[in-house]
């Protein structure tokens, strides 16, 4: 699982049946730096590129999620879907302690 912002939504004019009822983020993945700023720290856009992910569990705008990218994001579903990033969490908040050795 990989940590993210979401920094946009994604509108489409037409979609998959399979995923009616779900929206789509835009999400700027985690840095090394935003992991040690934390969660209170502004938002930082990532030099990573970023994801379009696959929600249907109600993450917005500003907030931090957790997203599965690959096979594993379509294992959800009962037939195969065209997803490549799932979101799986909403993260209330991170414990970032980096090995000091």
């Amino acid at each position: 699982m990989k940590l993210g912002t979401v920094i946009g939504r994604v509108t489409f004019s037409k979609m998959e049946p399979s995923l009616i009822g779900g929206r789509f983020l835009l999400v700027s993945p985690f840095g090394r730096e935003q992991y040690a700023a934390g969660l209170k720290a502004p938002v930082t856009l990532s030099k990573e590129p970023s994801p379009v992910v696959y929600d249907d569990i109600g993450g917005g705008v500003g907030q931090v999620i957790g997203y599965e990218e690959g096979r594993e994001a379509a294992q959800p579903f009962a037939k195969p879907t065209p997803v490549d990033a799932i979101n799986v969490a909403l993260v209330d908040e991170v414990f970032y302690q980096p090995w000091q050795g």
